[in-house]
């Protein structure tokens, strides 16, 4: 059975009881074995960028090339090229203190690791928690989105040329696929994707005790101190939120800024638009929206706003009508603060829109935040480490980046992942091998 076919509970179980035999027969791959088996996966991003790219536009519409390239391609191949380079380290067993005998902790490849990955990342997301997987000496099997058909399809016709079925396996289809996907036995299950379904994950995941890693997102707030260089802060706000049409799980999802400060930042936000894309709709460089459906979930969002009096500001520079446009683009949008109600305020947007919040005390911001489900970043912006140190300590997120927009998930030296409501678990490098191994406790007496 082509594993482009699979449709059925008994044929993915079938892949997944290969796989497991395979690795019984192999349990310890040298770190030789696991640095070739991560060159292929080097390879194929290497030999089929243009391939890729293309195939990415084709989903999209229309797909920032300069996004496509930096985060789809060199991202996780920088991510395997440090893998490589540090895994013999990482393998090596951690000696403990022990009053008689010795100690150590021995990491241990846990057997097949599934891996279900989102639309808005495909190629990323699919080759960083390979990477992962296979370091730790794995066999992986991989579920892409169906909602990137082109990009899917073509990953798993690379991925077969490159790996046996027994050693990475991709299963493609809908939502019944990706059900009976997260109903096997794995050895551990990496999901990323919305809150709603990581739910339903847990759940299926639950019922064969099967360890999982979900990666949520959620609602990230930025903050913009009085302390915080204005221009520079906003300027690196709103470009930021143009990343991918704000379709990325770090995304900032709201701003807080000083009452006093709010006519600046959105002057400074338009000026920063309109320097960096002063055209939108033929612009190659601006994401369109996944689908329709996305598309007007986003408008949604602004028509309950503008009913509810909400000032709403277009950033587009050239006054662009986006009517009939054969994609599905939107300039960038901010919202001056919306009722809490709000959908644009409940849920995660994953578009280009911005809620603003003014303030007057950094209390009253520590105190929203923490009033709601933990997000998956955080974002402050200014120079009093005093503050700094109040938020950070006051706050729990998955992440913080500190002057500056998702630093911190593209560092492979720092562990990424959510907490609470946005995730559990955490990979990248080191942290992606221990996740995906089992560190084993070994006492020999003396």
């Amino acid at each position: 059975m082509n594993s482009l076919d699979l449709y059925d509970v008994s044929g993915i179980r079938a892949i997944l009881d290969r796989q497991r035999a395979a690795f019984l027969a192999d349990p310890a791959p040298t770190a030789e074995q696991r640095i070739e088996r991560l060159e292929r996966a080097a390879q194929l991003l290497l030999v089929h960028a243009g391939e890729l790219t293309e195939a990415l536009n084709r989903d999209f519409g229309v797909r920032s090339p300069t996004f496509t390239h930096g985060v789809e391609i060199q991202y996780p191949l920088a991510n395997i090229r440090q893998t490589q380079a540090d895994l013999e380290r990482w393998m090596r067993s951690e000696s403990r203190p022990s009053p008689q005998g010795s100690a150590w902790v021995q990491y241990q490849p846990l057997g097949v690791v599934g891996v279900v990955t989102p639309w808005n990342g495909p190629v990323n997301m699919l080759f960083n928690g390979l990477a992962g997987a296979l370091a730790a000496g794995n066999r992986v099997m991989l579920k892409p989105s169906e909602l990137t058909p082109c990009t899917s399809g073509l990953l798993a016709r690379l991925l077969r040329s490159a790996y046996a079925e027994d050693e990475v396996a991709v299963i493609t289809g809908g939502a019944e696929v990706a059900r009976a996907f997260c109903a096997q036995p794995f050895d551990h299950l990496l999901f990323t994707g919305a809150g709603s379904i990581g739910r339903e994950v847990m759940r299926a995941a639950a019922d064969n005790l099967v360890p999982v890693t979900l990666e949520l997102g959620g609602k990230s707030p930025v903050i913009l101190s009085r302390s915080a260089d204005l221009a520079s802060a906003a300027a690196m706000v709103a470009v930021a939120k143009m990343i991918n049409s704000g379709q990325i799980c770090v995304a900032p999802d709201y701003l807080f800024v000083p009452e006093e400060s709010l006519q600046a930042f959105v002057a400074t936000a338009r000026a920063a638009i309109a320097a960096r894309f002063p055209s939108l709709r033929d612009n190659p460089e601006v994401t369109s929206i996944i689908n329709q459906r996305h598309f007007q979930r986003l408008h949604g969002y602004i028509d309950q706003a503008r009913a509810a009096g909400v000032e709403v500001i277009e950033l587009n520079p050239a006054q662009e009508d986006f009517a009939g446009q054969p994609f599905y683009k939107m300039c960038p949008t901010l919202l001056i603060d919306p009722p809490d109600e709000l959908g644009v305020m409940q849920e995660e947007i994953f578009g280009p829109l911005l809620p603003v919040k003014t303030y007057r005390e950094m209390d009253e911001v520590l105190a929203y935040i923490n009033a709601r489900p933990r997000p998956l970043a955080l974002y402050y912006f200014g120079q009093d480490a005093g503050e700094e140190q109040q938020v950070l300590s006051r706050t729990c997120s998955g992440g913080v980046t500190v002057n500056g927009i998702a630093q911190h998930a593209s560092l492979e030296s720092l562990p990424f992942g959510g907490v609470g409501a946005s995730g559990m678990g955490a990979y990248h490098g080191i942290d992606g091998f221990r996740r995906f191994s089992h560190a084993k406790a070994v006492f020999r007496s003396a």
